[in-house]
């Protein structure tokens, strides 16, 4: 009886260590892994709590209101709800992922002036020189910073709403064109070999 529990507390214990003599080696590896680097970045300009009443009372739910873009020419915006902030953070991301559009610039500013009205919300954005940078407030600073936009003045009248100012300033963007599709662009010159047959 007695060698047997010496045996016993003479034997090894097992390391229950993962490799490289940590505990939970997998788990630590795949913290240190370095995570990929996002293609659009995502701001989270309000949320707001929403009620809806049934037969019971009141039943609560979160709305988001989010914008993604990749600092250079797209950018899109997304409202939704959910049952708790994260999943309504998460849907309306994706709502703005799939409603992305392509902003034309000219530099680091837009092409012309643009002026959107949705509901009552009225938005104006207007090229600026350069080292102007984004003059603007609340709702459209936000949009614009997650664009390659750097100089641009804007005005915001009307509504507060931030929803509408939100889809006024995507409109907005929408409506600039391209300075080589403006109808008084300057046209390239035809080919002299081709002037000179007309000569002939």
């Amino acid at each position: 009886m007695a060698e047997a529990q010496a045996a016993a507390t003479t034997t090894p214990r097992q390391d229950n260590r993962g490799r490289g003599g940590q505990r939970g080696g997998r788990r630590d590896d795949r913290r240190n892994a370095p995570e990929a680097p996002k293609e659009f970045e995502e701001v989270v300009i309000n949320i707001d709590r929403v009620a809806r009443v049934v037969k019971g009372g009141r039943r609560f739910r979160f709305k988001a209101l989010v914008v993604v873009g990749n600092r250079k020419d797209k950018v899109g915006v997304g409202v939704s709800k959910g049952q708790d902030v994260q999943t309504a953070i998460a849907k309306a991301t994706d709502v703005a992922k799939k409603n992305l559009i392509t902003v034309p610039l000219q530099g680091d500013t837009i092409p012309h002036d643009a002026e959107v009205k949705v509901s009552g919300a009225q938005v104006l954005i207007k090229p600026a020189a350069p080292g102007t940078g984004v003059i603007a407030g609340g709702v459209v600073r936000q949009i614009i910073g997650v664009t390659g936009i750097r100089n641009m003045l804007s005005k915001s009248l009307g509504s507060t709403n931030k929803v509408n100012i939100a889809y006024a300033t995507i409109d907005a963007l929408k409506t600039l064109v391209p300075r080589d599709q403006w109808l008084n662009a300057p046209k390239k010159a035809a080919p002299k070999k081709a002037a000179k047959e007309e000569t002939k």
